[in-house]
């Protein structure tokens, strides 16, 4: 049997010192990331339409992380009856948090809400469990409402659940404040509706991604305001979870190059945020945090550091090598849409993974494109040995192949003549793309011109495979087959 060679995504093989890494941690898109720590640390981030939806990764040091589970693995609630949520719906701005409920307190549950900008803020929670991966409830709808987003509970030491969550312009027509509601203990269903706890009219325009906390007798939120590319991180504290709030800046870009700082997690002494590096989409920085007079200092004076301490080590990108002999997709793999059985047909006996053309109005809001990330100032070159045999009946209506995915997108097509074929894309640092076919995987042909890759809708663009048709009705489909797939560092 084959083997997946090298199955860390983006985990560093070099060991880390304590308290010396470099800045960003995860140089890939991981949008609004939250963290809690219990045991290991975990962090989820906004999926947006993708599926696997919710996932979550897990770290023994806040620095190297390894995806372990998805809270939705397959569809995304309230779209289910759509092959795909629409794009940039769905998941927005995760909180995760761990509460031990029950009788006595013993009914310990991670739990993850989020916002949908177009229905209202749901909550995922746990079976009993102190670890990651597990099994997960359905989502329920704990908040309805459009426009409600970045919530984030808050158990207080009688037992009682508070909600904070910021609002969405585009959906309510109102944005720059947070509200605060009560939950029934167990974190389910509102008990005392919303109560806006903070406006940031005028001077903290844009003032979202709330993260709840409790320290030393104050109520703690951690926000950032000013937009995602050119704003900074607001702390806001209160000895009442309704406010009055008063408010310090605790982290802004001053004289470096990363530029926001935007939303992130408090855990012990430190504070992980993202940066949006526009294609790449939103990386992930992780800055030291001390407690000075009641208030949080984060980054050096004030600003995000690149390297933490002297040593400057290094998280490069890893050579990936993807066999696809396993019944499951490894985890940096998500669909565009709603997983369906009738995309993809795991070989492991022969190991590779088909994937069944799928009727589409085009190619940019096919549900069964199956993606992954593209890294930030690195350079890659994605390798795949491919075969297309599209439906005799059907040929010229089917369509298969590489592709990179954005708000535009580039497809490299593989020839319909059921043999195989190398298929190459290299991407710059600065997501420059160029498209490669080989018959033998020695010479290369150089496929149309130079690309440059876009970010999608809230996320950054995405490398990996289409596999196509349009709508007219017939009754089997045509297929590609990946025998493999390696990403290598460099072009």
């Amino acid at each position: 049997m084959k083997r997946l060679t090298a199955f860390v995504f983006f985990l560093s093989t070099f060991v880390y010192y304590l308290y010396a890494f470099t800045n960003p941690i995860l140089p890939y898109d991981y949008s609004d990331p939250d963290v809690i720590r219990i045991g290991k640390y975990y962090m989820t981030y906004s999926t947006f339409a993708s599926t696997p939806g919710l996932q979550i990764l897990a770290s023994e040091d806040g620095v190297n992380w390894s995806i372990v589970d998805a809270a939705l693995p397959d569809t995304v609630p309230g779209y289910g009856h759509l092959d795909a949520c629409p794009a940039g719906c769905g998941v927005w701005a995760p909180s995760i948090r761990y509460h031990l409920g029950g009788k006595h307190g013993r009914e310990g549950r991670f739990y993850i809400y989020y916002g949908d900008p177009d229905i209202g803020i749901f909550c995922v929670r746990s079976e009993k469990t102190e670890s990651i991966p597990c099994k997960w409830e359905p989502a329920v709808l704990v908040k309805p409402g459009k426009g409600l987003i970045d919530p984030c509970p808050l158990w207080d030491n009688d037992g009682r659940c508070y909600l904070v969550h910021a609002y969405a312009g585009s959906r309510a027509g109102f944005k720059s404040a947070l509200a605060v509601c009560e939950l029934t203990p167990d974190g389910l269903s509102v008990l005392r509706d919303d109560e806006i706890v903070f406006d940031g009219h005028p001077d903290n325009p844009t003032v979202e991604g709330p993260k709840f906390y409790k320290r030393q007798g104050y109520y703690y939120i951690f926000c950032p305001a000013g937009g995602v590319a050119t704003g900074w991180q607001l702390c806001l504290r209160s000895r009442s979870p309704y406010g009055p709030y008063e408010a310090q800046r605790v982290l802004e870009q001053g004289t470096t190059d990363i530029n926001g700082p935007h939303q992130g997690a408090w855990v012990d002494n430190w504070f992980w945020h993202f940066q949006d590096v526009g294609a790449a989409g939103r990386i992930v920085h992780l800055q030291p945090l001390r407690w000075r007079k009641g208030w949080p200092q984060i980054g050096e004076n004030g600003m995000p550091m690149r390297v933490v301490d002297e040593k400057e080590e290094t998280q490069p990108v890893q050579y990936v090598r993807d066999e696809f002999d396993m019944r499951t997709l490894e985890p940096a793999w998500q669909w565009s849409g709603n997983r369906k059985a009738v995309y993809s047909y795991a070989n492991t006996d022969s190991s590779y993974l088909r994937l069944f053309t799928y009727p589409t109005d085009s190619v940019q809001k096919a549900s069964n494109l199956l993606l992954r990330k593209i890294p930030a100032n690195t350079s890659i070159t994605f390798d795949a040995r491919v075969r297309f045999t599209p439906n005799p009946k059907n040929a010229s209506r089917e369509k298969a192949g590489l592709i990179v995915h954005g708000r535009k997108f580039r497809t490299l097509p593989v020839p319909g003549d059921g043999k195989w074929w190398y298929a190459r894309v290299t991407v710059s640092s600065t997501q420059r793309c160029r498209f490669y076919l080989s018959r033998d995987g020695h010479s290369w042909r150089l496929v149309g011109d130079e690309f440059r890759a876009v970010e999608g809708v809230w996320i950054g663009a995405k490398i990996g495979f289409y596999s196509i048709r349009d709508r007219k009705r017939i009754n089997d489909a045509g297929y590609l087959d990946i025998d493999w797939v390696t990403i290598t560092p460099g072009l």
